[in-house]
């Protein structure tokens, strides 16, 4: 049997969630269907470390994701159709739980690809085109409110601009807009119907480096918890709860983005951090076999700098020093006769041609109200020929 290096890499780790999400019924609820993407294709995990810096420098604790197959050559973001205007045209957006601005490429923005992943056809939003699009102007508070430290000089009918730069230097600007989007809606059991909105969102008008024409798209859907994120928008107009919940097949990829309160199945819970930017979740714990690592009650609290933050616009799942060191060594003294060699600087390798999941074994990581995530070899190993 041939050889094969396996990197020690954190992937995607929620994995073959297919079962059916069902909501509270009413007007307090709404779905949007996620798409898979990059599912299939080749991806390289310096390729999938790199989309992930602009999200790192907000991550400075632990980083979990929200779903995918664990795989880094099956792997991606999830993205979503969303209608936009009136009449309405269809905008594919990455649904990200880890930034709150939702921004479409916008008509001025010459250098944008018009065709992006899978040859998706790519559509520049005009607000003249719309008859609900209107231009938001510095006076209004969502414009106050968002911009209150970076544009003291802008005068009451100016435009009110924005400027999203992210850690690899990759940034969209632009101005923000008010238009209807369209999402469905939970109508009962399994059933859906169209449903509407007005939401402040961001026009861009100039971008760098979000994504070659392989694999760009519209724009992104911002889930965060701020007051400017779609979620909070519908939230305070009344169209929706302000709960959602993300339900991923693990086997086929995509699945849903659900807003309301999910009643089936039952499902075991761990409590949001309050008072924090993200969302973040407390880690208590992290098994490797039967084994605890030893390590003190504090590393995981949430805070500055510290704490579990749950993203969906993030590939990998990323650890501290203090966590991935002994916990990489402890995995390793499994097979205490590996002869490890470092790829690219960054990855402990090793030569192994047996089943990693007979050899080696599954990490456990565990949060408050006695909740665990299991992991197994084959899906926190990755192999490469």
């Amino acid at each position: 049997m041939a050889s094969r290096f396996f990197f020690f890499c954190f992937l995607l780790l929620l994995l073959n969630l297919d079962y059916t999400v069902v909501l509270v019924n009413g007007s307090g609820a709404g779905v949007f269907k996620v798409s898979y993407k990059f599912a299939g294709s080749e991806r390289t995990l310096s390729a999938l470390r790199a989309h992930d810096v602009r999200h790192l420098n907000i991550l400075a604790g632990v980083d979990l994701p929200l779903g995918g197959t664990g795989r880094p050559d099956a792997v991606g973001l999830y993205y979503a159709k969303i209608g936009i205007g009136t009449p309405p045209k269809d905008y594919y957006v990455q649904v990200d739980t880890g930034s709150d601005i939702t921004w479409v490429n916008c008509i001025q923005c010459h250098e944008c690809p018009k065709r992006g992943y899978h040859g998706i056809e790519l559509t520049l939003y005009d607000p003249n085109d719309s008859l609900t699009g209107k231009l938001v102007t510095c006076d209004r508070e969502f414009c106050k409110e968002i911009s209150r430290s970076s544009f003291s000089g802008c005068s009451a009918n100016s435009s009110c601009l924005y400027t999203e730069v992210y850690g690899d230097g990759s940034y969209s600007m632009g101005y923000f807009v008010e238009d209807i989007v369209q999402y469905d809606r939970v109508s009962g059991d399994l059933q859906t119907k169209l449903a509407n909105g007005s939401v402040i969102f961001g026009c861009g008008a100039r971008s760098k480096d979000l994504g070659s024409s392989d694999d760009a798209l519209d724009g992104i859907l911002g889930f965060g918890k701020t007051n400017s994120s779609m979620i909070s928008q519908l939230a305070s107009s009344g169209r929706v709860r302000k709960m959602f919940a993300h339900c991923l097949d693990g086997v086929n990829g995509g699945g849903i983005f659900a807003i309301g309160h999910v009643v089936q199945p039952q499902v075991n819970t761990t409590p949001l951090v309050p008072n924090q930017p993200h969302y973040n979740v407390n880690m208590t714990a992290v098994q490797v076999g039967l084994d605890f690592l030893n390590l003190t009650t504090d590393i995981y609290t949430a805070g500055d700098n510290n704490g579990a933050i749950i993203d969906s616009g993030t590939t990998l799942a990323y650890l501290p020093e203090v966590i991935y060191v002994p916990l990489v060594k402890k995995i390793l003294s499994w097979q205490m006769d590996l002869k490890l060699r470092t790829l690219h600087d960054i990855y402990t390798c090793f030569d192994y041609s047996g089943s990693v999941d007979d050899a080696f074994p599954p990490v456990t990581f565990h949060f408050e109200n006695s909740l665990h995530l299991k992991v197994y070899p084959g899906e926190y190993l990755f192999p490469f020929t």
